[in-house]
């Protein structure tokens, strides 16, 4: 998956798609272990777009809820003048 794809899913898509992909990436290991999986180079790839997601969700920034407050506070007063 494409940062730019990543970065077009909603907060709660993405939050879904880490835990799918985890889920999966554990199910992986798991065969791999038991040696029966079909692609273990799939695993690679699986732990690159676990990364690329929680990367994207650290580097968001958390609006305090006083401070979306103060937000739209700010655009009231602007949009009235």
């Amino acid at each position: 998956m494409k940062m730019q794809e990543i970065k077009e899913l909603s907060e709660k898509e993405r939050e879904e798609k880490i835990s799918d992909l985890q889920e999966e990436y554990f199910n992986l290991k798991f065969q791999l272990a038991m040696g029966k999986i079909e692609n273990p180079g799939r695993l690679k790839y699986m732990r690159r777009d676990i990364a690329r997601m929680l990367t994207l969700k650290s580097s968001q920034p958390v609006i305090e809820p006083t401070q979306a407050a103060q937000e739209k506070e700010s655009k009231k007063t602007a949009d009235k003048k």
